[in-house]
């Protein structure tokens, strides 16, 4: 180093001064061995500020380790000043998202602003005062700012501002910039006790009195104690060789790190944790998990410091013993809190770099945190959940097959997330070149890291075979929704890092080779022969590995897809010889289904894997039927079945090729197997499905018509038969869509007036009007519907059905056929005094308008149908006006015939039967409205008898008659005094 000390030579960069800026004007090369060394010693090496004295050390060496001991880099600083290197998180002070605001680029802008000044170094430790400018909302303020350092590492700092948080305030910032960007503008002193070694007695002496005498009123009682205790031959103070210094660095035994505010940590996240997820709590935890990464990453020592005063906060949070007490589980977002605290402290205490001793003291704390009674379970389970219904069966009784799982706590999905972890950290090191390892080049010339003792297998494949592994690990389903779902999540993770990888031929070689093994392996492999039936289904992972085989290994990807399609849990576990005895079937049924939450993601995970295979296996009609099988067996969920259908309809029916009539055929069956499991069950999807059924089988052929025709009742229920699969064959569009001649029209056509007169024998009420218009074009066959329905209409039909019907055949041109199903009708109708508003009034009106028209002999048939069947009153009169307004059969130009030449007389039957009926209609609703009629329904019910004396004076002696039910209304309700007033106000 001392002959270091004179070389001149110019290395790349040229020759500069000497660090600190007030060194003896010699030049040096930058990178010499002079600078290597000091920028060694002040990386590795404290310095003992009592036992060991710095000028052992040459003073050029002393200058140079002065130089190189403060941070060198921006990054750190910035770390410890904002959320992140780029400055680009939202800062833990307040819900200010101003970025400007940010600790880290306030203090850039006070530095580009010149707003630092006085900067001195003596030693290790750094002053100097920065300005705060003037703002509308406050002064200018001056700041002053010391900061010590060791090793390249801030370790304390003190700041004027008195800002609190758990980040360096901008005014730190500024200064120790200043010291980064112009080390050659900050005067560098040595250490003071290294000043003070060149000073002779005399010059010591004058420098303490000096001293005394600026600051005499500050440190005079401490000088003079000081001094008697150097002047006392048995004090403590000589007992001591030497003398501190807080400018010559840190002690031997002082811990390497950088300054971090733990008070300020703690405050902060306890605050975060007492607002409960509100205002961004969780989002700024997460923020101070990332930064506790970032440490990690660069091995700063805090990183574990800084997790440990987090999860004491999370110890303490109040909340967990409630929960405890209450037996109520953590919200998802908490619980994902705690699941990032354990995943941080596995990368902690798997640390390579770290020493036995700080593991140990990691495990007694871990121990200590974990024997506490509120310390949350790492699957999220609580007591109060209901136990797995399965467990207590007798023995995915469970299984036909016979396995065990090995493991029961799976390593994807595990809340620690093993697997996941140890992939990061071997693509990471892949891809960071970490010293001590070898290089090897793969065929396509690009540079890969190797591991030496591992045959050249690189980083990245070890990833994912370790992936590979942790994935197709035979694994129980955890109890729990957020472990359950913690599974999910996590596989999702994994998959999504494993496609970020570009497939090489080593790395095909690999799937390849740990696809065989997952196929053979056992009870360990969830792609074993025999799987247990409560282990994780392998869906999501066979999809993924299924798309990278298939290029490779079309076969081998197949076996292994159509291997993961099974989901054992919905499977039925009895034998055949079980199914005989149905006291048995009762005992397995309640029990049948475990606590799998998320069983419906499950499925629809499993739907996904089968819609891959039918995409890929388009044009192979061999694979088709595989993959059929495979769906057939088993997917048990309706509504997954009909998606594969109309995946397989849309991949074979492409715009832009010809229709691949294997694969529609593949959908055409699926569609048929949705049909039987919805036919006895309810779906709002039905009808859905029933109509696409017919669109495909369209697409199929005029023979998948016919056949989904002639076996409808397996298929459809009688009035999906007519209503939507007949009607729509029968369309035009159908018959023009499928090129039919006319010979396959009338075959066509002809099933269908089967299939609409089978539907309506077994439900006329529903179906008989579509078999009429089905088959108007067929005598015979309308003949027969016709007949159906007449058959069904004294006991299987309602009212509404046959009026229906009844004006369907009007509509027709069959008015005798509609007169006859008219008067069924009103057979089975009953309308009340108050139904006024009855929706069957109009059809009541429309049969006895028909019934007119045709002529005397229908009216008075249908007339006593009417006063048999209806009691409201106004109805009646309504009927009655009509029939007396027109002579019967004149309506109808085609009944002329039937034209009795003149009206119809009211004092001969029957129309002197409907206008007693009405009378009396009138008189019973009277007395049944004045027995809980109010004040305010006295002017409606004047009204009313208005229009009762009306249909009274049609009769030849209305007017006696009103006027002595008038009198008799007086006699009855003359309690009602208001009302009988206005009664006879207005009838006498």
């Amino acid at each position: 180093l001392k002959e270091e000390e004179n070389f001149k030579g110019r290395g790349p960069r040229g020759p500069r001064s000497a660090p600190g800026g007030s060194g003896n004007g010699k030049t040096h090369n930058p990178e010499s061995l002079l600078d290597i060394a000091a920028r060694r010693v002040a990386e590795k090496w404290p310095f003992q500020r009592v036992e060991e004295r710095f000028e052992r050390i040459p003073e050029p060496v002393q200058r140079r380790i002065v130089y190189w001991s403060f941070p060198r880099s921006e990054k750190e600083i910035c770390m410890y000043s904002s959320f992140n290197a780029g400055g680009e998180e939202s800062g833990t002070s307040g819900d200010n998202n101003d970025e400007s605001q940010l600790p880290f680029l306030r203090g850039v802008t006070l530095l580009e602003g010149g707003w630092v000044d006085n900067v001195l170094q003596v030693g290790f430790h750094l002053s100097g005062t920065v300005t705060d400018p003037a703002t509308p909302s406050s002064p200018e303020l001056v700041c002053s700012v010391s900061v010590s350092f060791d090793r390249c590492k801030i370790t304390a700092v003190t700041c004027t501002c008195g800002n609190k948080d758990i980040f360096y305030c901008a005014h730190v910032v500024a200064l120790s910039l200043y010291r980064v960007r112009k080390p050659e503008q900050v005067k560098l002193h040595l250490p003071i006790s290294e000043t003070l070694f060149q000073m002779s007695r005399d010059q010591l002496q004058k420098f303490v009195q000096y001293l005394i005498s600026v600051h005499h009123t500050e440190v005079l009682p401490t000088a003079q104690k000081l001094a008697d205790e150097i002047l006392s031959q048995n004090s403590e103070i000589n007992q001591v060789h030497g003398a501190p210094d807080p400018t010559a660095g840190a002690s031997v035994d002082d811990e390497n790190c950088w300054h971090l505010d733990e008070e300020q940590v703690q405050e902060q996240v306890k605050l975060f944790l007492s607002q409960g997820g509100y205002h961004g709590s969780g989002k700024q935890l997460n923020l101070l998990f990332s930064k506790v990464r970032e440490m990690l990453k660069m091995r700063d020592s805090n990183g574990a410091r800084m997790l440990t005063l987090i999860t004491e906060q999370f110890m303490a949070d109040p909340r967990l013993a409630l929960w405890r007490q209450q037996g109520t589980t953590m919200t998802d977002k908490y619980r994902q809190l705690w699941d990032e605290l354990g995943a941080l402290w596995m990368c902690i205490v798997l640390n390579p770099h770290c020493k036995a001793e700080q593991k140990s003291s990691w495990l007694r704390q871990l121990r200590r945190w974990n024997s506490v009674d509120v310390c949350p379970w790492e699957d999220g389970n609580h007591g109060n959940e209901l136990p797995n219904l399965t467990h207590s069966l007798p023995q995915e009784l469970l299984q036909k097959g016979h396995t065990s799982i090995t493991n029961m706590e799976g390593w994807v999905g595990h809340p620690l997330d093993p697997i996941g972890t140890l992939f990061s950290t071997l693509t990471e090191s892949g891809r960071s070149g970490e010293e001590g390892l070898n290089t090897c080049l793969d065929l396509s010339g690009t540079t890969r890291l190797c591991v030496g003792s591992l045959k050249g297998e690189s980083y990245v494949a070890l990833a994912v075979e370790t992936a590979l592994v942790g994935l197709g690990q035979q694994r129980v389903m955890p109890d729990g929704l957020y472990a359950q779902e913690k599974v999910c999540r996590n596989e999702e993770q994994l998959l999504a890092k494993l496609q970020e990888v570009e497939l090489d031929e080593s790395l095909v070689k690999i799937f390849r080779k740990q696809a065989v093994f997952l196929l053979e392996a056992g009870p360990y492999s969830g792609l074993g022969e025999i799987v247990h039936r409560e282990s994780v289904p392998m869906h999501t992972f066979a999809r993924y590995l299924f798309t990278s085989l298939l290029p490779h290994d079309a076969e081998l990807a197949y076996k292994l897809a159509l291997r993961a399609m099974r989901l054992p849990v919905l499977e039925s576990t009895a034998s055949s010889s079980d199914l005989s005895r149905p006291h048995h079937i009762v005992s397995v049924v309640p029990n049948r289904y475990p606590r799998w939450f998320t069983l419906s993601h499950i499925e629809s995970q499993q739907c996904e894997l089968a819609s891959t295979m039918l995409t890929a296996a388009k044009g192979d009609s061999r694979r088709l039927e595989t993959v059929l099988e495979s769906i057939q067996k088993n997917i048990h969920s309706s509504s997954h079945i009909f998606k594969l259908a109309q995946d397989a309809f849309k991949i074979a029916t492409l715009m832009d090729s010809l229709p691949d009539i294997t694969l529609l055929k593949v959908s055409l069956e699926l569609g048929l197997q949705v049909m039987r499991i919805t036919l006895s069950t309810l779906n709002w999807r039905r009808r859905e499905m029933v109509r696409w059924l017919v669109t495909c089988a369209t697409e199929v052929g005029v023979y998948a018509l016919d056949s989904i025709m002639q076996s409808w009742f397996t298929l459809f229920t009688p009035t999906e038969a007519t209503s939507i699969v007949a009607t729509t064959v029968m369309s035009n569009s159908t018959i023009v869509r499928l090129h039919l001649d006319c010979h396959q029209q009338e075959n066509l056509a002809s099933s269908a007036r089967t299939l609409a007169l089978q539907c309506a024998m077994k439900d006329p009420q529903n179906c008989a009007l579509s078999a009429l218009t089905l088959c108007e074009k067929d005598h015979i066959a309308f003949e027969t519907a016709y007949q159906i329905v007449l058959d069904a209409a004294a006991t299987g039909m309602s009212y509404t059905q046959l009026f229906t019907i009844a004006r369907y055949m009007e509509h027709r041109g069959y008015p005798m056929r509609a007169y006859k199903l008219a008067t069924l009708a009103m057979a089975h109708l009953n309308l009340s005094y108050n139904q006024d508003t009855h929706p069957a009034i109009n059809d009541v009106l429309w049969a006895c308008a028909l019934s007119h028209s045709l002529g005397k002999n229908e009216l008075a048939a249908v007339i006593p149908l009417v006063v048999k069947s209806v009691k409201c009153a106004t109805v009646l009169s309504d009927i009655l006006r009509r029939c007396t307004l027109t002579t019967p059969g004149m309506v109808s130009a085609l009944h002329s015939r039937r034209n009795s030449g003149k009206l119809m007389s009211l004092d001969k039957a029957p129309l002197r039967q409907l206008l007693d009926a009405t009378i009396g209609a009138y008189i019973n609703t009277t007395h049944s409205r004045l027995t809980h009629i109010s004040p305010r329904h006295y002017s409606e019910f004047i009204e009313f008898l208005g229009k009762a004396r009306e249909t009274f004076m049609m009769a030849h002696d209305g007017h006696i008659q009103f006027t002595q039910f008038i009198d008799n209304l007086k006699q009855i309700y003359k309690g009602k005094k208001k009302l009988m007033m206005l009664v006879r106000e207005r009838f006498g």
